[in-house]
């Protein structure tokens, strides 16, 4: 099989020869260590999972100094994105991670919400034709097309009103929750239809609705609010390419949501984390109907288990998905500074060796 012929028959459960590798780290972890993932590729001998990523969706206004009135005092070094929410900086302790500020938390009325600058997306046909060209030219070295859009709906519309007063106006049935959670799924499908039409082959879909041990909310909630938002967005990207690959992204513990996941159309369930469900119990109930990525855990095994026990557990794991496949595996999550570089090198090393041990 050629890289894109293998990726494909996994996800779609039809066998595979070799298992991809695929996983991101924290820019700290590389500069702790010294070393570029690049070069370990390189040592081992194994070619990475072969996704390359769509350009995103042009957006017609970028500068987003126009948010700022919607905040005080910001501390040097903020970002503000494309929806208003600014991210600002931590001590050198907290590396990467930033304390988020929601643009719309403070606003009291629908008329308020009304003229909240809300990201406009544009494109026209000369910029479709020239995004396509640039990904059938990565198809035709083999190369995997896909459409990151994490954040799809429910964690934008929060990141932007505020978790706390968005689940409010959600149990309230406040017409001002309708409203965010409705711009917000326009946008989504916007940017859903764009990378369809410019060739994207997956698109990877992501709202965090689990905690480490129980649902973020209720399934009457979550059925009412979000499931059906979700499903727009899939039909939308389908309406165009019935085949796109649909991956779909949430931390935690989120098995009562699995069954809503498989029928508004997710192809696989991304990360499936061992220390809140268990890999076993999942592919037993829901492994005939949906694929699985991650299920290496970064709160557990890749900084604390030894390159030993990285390797028993992508062992493990593929042998519960089986020869027909079904299971990308890879760590849950990015990898932080904490994870030594020797369990990177084994799970990549198990990766490899997989297909080539004794069955």
């Amino acid at each position: 099989m050629t890289e894109r012929e293998n990726f494909f028959s996994l996800i779609k459960r039809t066998g595979y020869e070799r298992i991809p590798v695929l996983y991101d780290f924290c820019p700290y972890l590389q500069e702790t260590c010294g070393r570029k993932v690049e070069d370990l590729y390189r040592e081992i001998g194994f070619t990475p999972c072969p996704i390359a990523y769509a350009a995103g969706i042009p957006v017609k206004d970028s500068d987003t100094e126009k948010f700022r009135k919607y905040y005080g005092i910001l501390k040097e070094g903020t970002t503000i994105d494309i929806y208003g929410v600014a991210n600002e900086p931590g001590s050198a302790a907290a590396m990467h991670m930033t304390h988020m500020l929601h643009p719309l938390e403070k606003i009291k009325t629908l008329e308020e919400l009304e003229a909240y600058p809300f990201p406009e997306f544009v494109w026209d046909e000369e910029d479709v034709a020239r995004q396509l060209a640039r990904n059938n030219a990565l198809k035709a070295q083999d190369r995997v097309i896909c459409g990151s859009m994490q954040c799809t709906i429910w964690e934008t519309a929060w990141y932007m009103r505020g978790m706390e007063v968005l689940m409010m106006d959600m149990m309230s049935e406040d017409e001002m929750a309708e409203f965010v959670l409705n711009e917000v799924t326009e946008l989504a499908i916007h940017r859903a239809e764009y990378f369809v039409k410019t060739g994207a082959e997956v698109l990877y879909f992501g709202d965090d609705i689990g905690m480490q041990h129980t649902i973020m909310m209720s399934k009457e909630l979550y059925q009412t609010w979000l499931k059906p938002r979700l499903k727009r967005v899939v039909d939308a990207a389908r309406a165009i390419n019935p085949d796109v690959i649909i991956f779909y992204h949430s931390c935690g513990f989120v098995e009562p949501f699995i069954e809503d996941l498989i029928e508004v159309g997710i192809d696989v369930l991304n990360p499936v984390q061992p220390e809140c469900m268990d890999f076993a119990e999942i592919h037993a109930k829901y492994g005939d109907r949906i694929s699985f990525h991650g299920t290496i855990g970064t709160q557990t095994t890749m900084p604390f288990g030894t390159p030993e026990e990285v390797r028993a557990e992508v062992f493990k794991n593929l042998d519960i998905a089986g020869k027909k496949g079904g299971l990308l595996v890879s760590p849950t999550h990015l990898l932080e500074p904490e994870v030594p570089w020797e369990n990177i090198r084994a799970y990549i090393e198990a990766c490899r060796d997989y297909t080539e041990s004794p069955s």
